[in-house]
């Protein structure tokens, strides 16, 4: 404590910001990113895997019923649960986060997030013990929306906070690999098991075993999380001034411009990768009567490649500016909007995979790439946690919650995709105006980070 107070008071003296530890080496600092990107990882391949099996498996597992459409209602209310508690798992997570520090809290949301997907793999069936199956699945649903709630606000600070102030944008942007990661990994393992299981093994027991297998993801994910220290930031927020009460509120009443807006920007963002990834499978297969497999084999083209695109525009974010970078994203993803339906109206595999590729790899990527350290860069040290978590919880309910929904009620309505074209310009164009509004509180500019 006496040498953060010396650092404190160097601090006070110079004039210069600190927050970045001098004597953290690259490898460290990828080691940061590497345990916050499995945390991401693991989020997005319980998204997937969770979304995948509701349709498939769930609802005849544990929402048996003479009427199909009743158990598919059942199992879709336990997908929504696991949306519903994630704001509640952000505001509490950021508020520990923010007051104890980034480390503790993202022990143990990694605990709860990665145990709560293993132990829905393990949950009897309907049929083994009664209703008491359905009211497991929610109970885990709901513990595992907490901890997803508090994992990606408390691992994108927790490198952001590591990384030198002329990189955070790459580094950050390499926490968002796990998202693509995440997606491409259950699709794969589901791939391999619905081709080499019967319907009745795979019912049975193998649909199991991509949610038993994610305890390999928390495992790796812990071990490197004990082994990183607190982050500078925090540690000379404890010198500098006592933690905030209750963070959220503080973070609602000084900058809540800021959390308006970086809700309104992460509206496109999320609405968008919906769209690419979720609305066009379902368009192709059932408005165009294109195999599913050509889809899906050009989402998980588009998912691989942005794992490669990421960090470019990450890192371009750094050297011209998140605003430019994350502002022509939105841009080029209104001007794609158009020419991606008549790529997959064509009903030409590759001029299909090149619009999944275009939307994900370059439309998102260019986007989410800046994003961890734009957004993480709106809040102070103190409130950086919560404010984060706020923004990053709210924004995907209006955006990727809603979109897929609202483009097949458009494309029901009208009969064709003109309208959803229509609805995505109009996402990127409110996204873009938000982006105008943020008033970053932690500098972009300068090579030493400030709190």
């Amino acid at each position: 404590m006496a040498q953060e107070a010396g650092l404190a008071t160097a601090h006070s003296q110079s004039g210069e910001s600190i927050g970045v530890d001098q004597n953290l080496d690259e490898t460290s600092i990828i080691k940061v990113a590497l345990a916050s990107a499995i945390g991401t990882t693991i989020e997005y391949y319980d998204f997937t895997l969770y979304a995948t099996a509701t349709a498939l498996v769930f609802n005849k597992i544990f929402f048996p019923s003479s009427d199909p459409l009743i158990g598919s209602i059942g199992a879709y209310a336990t997908f929504f649960v696991g949306y519903f508690s994630r704001p509640l798992g952000g505001i509490l997570f950021g508020h520990f986060g923010d007051r104890i520090g980034r480390r503790a809290a993202l022990l143990t949301t990694i605990l709860i997030m990665g145990f709560g997907t293993v132990l829905i793999g393990l949950m009897p069936s309907y049929a083994s013990i009664g209703i008491w199956a359905p009211i497991g699945l929610i109970i885990l649903r709901v513990l595992q929306g907490i901890g997803i709630g508090g994992e990606y606000g408390g691992g994108m600070v927790m490198t952001v906070e590591h990384a030198p102030a002329g990189r955070r944008g790459f580094y950050s942007s390499l926490v968002h690999i796990g998202v693509p990661a995440g997606f491409l990994t259950p699709i794969i393992l589901l791939g391999i098991l619905s081709a080499t299981l019967s319907d009745e093994s795979f019912l049975s027991w193998g649909w199991r075993l991509p949610f038993i297998l994610s305890v390999v993801l928390v495992g790796v994910g812990f071990f490197i999380r004990v082994q990183i220290s607190e982050t500078p930031a925090f540690r000379h927020m404890l010198v500098e001034e006592k933690p905030a009460a209750v963070p959220a509120l503080d973070a609602v009443r000084d900058h809540g411009g800021n959390i308006v807006y970086g809700i309104g920007a992460k509206i496109a963002e999320s609405g968008l990768f919906n769209i690419y990834f979720v609305f066009a499978i379902t368009y192709c297969v059932v408005k165009l009567g294109l195999p599913r497999q050509t889809i899906l084999n050009g989402a998980l083209l588009g998912c691989a490649l942005e794992c490669l695109t990421l960090p470019i525009f990450g890192s371009l974010s750094d050297k011209i500016g998140r605003r430019p970078v994350y502002v022509g994203g939105l841009v080029f993803q209104a001007l794609l909007a158009y020419p991606f339906f008549l790529m997959l109206e064509s009903g030409q595999t590759p001029l299909i995979w090149l619009a999944i590729s275009l939307g994900l790899a370059l439309g998102h990527g260019s986007v989410y790439g800046t994003q961890g350290a734009y957004f993480s860069e709106l809040f102070p040290a103190r409130l950086r946690y919560s404010g984060l978590s706020l923004v990053q919880q709210i924004g995907p309910v209006l955006g990727g919650g809603l979109s897929p929904l609202i483009a097949t009620a458009l494309l029901t309505e009208y009969g064709n995709f003109n309208s959803v074209v229509v609805y995505m310009i109009a996402m990127a164009v409110l996204s873009a105006a938000c982006v105008f509004g943020l008033k970053p509180a932690w500098d972009t500019r300068h090579k030493t980070a400030s709190v």
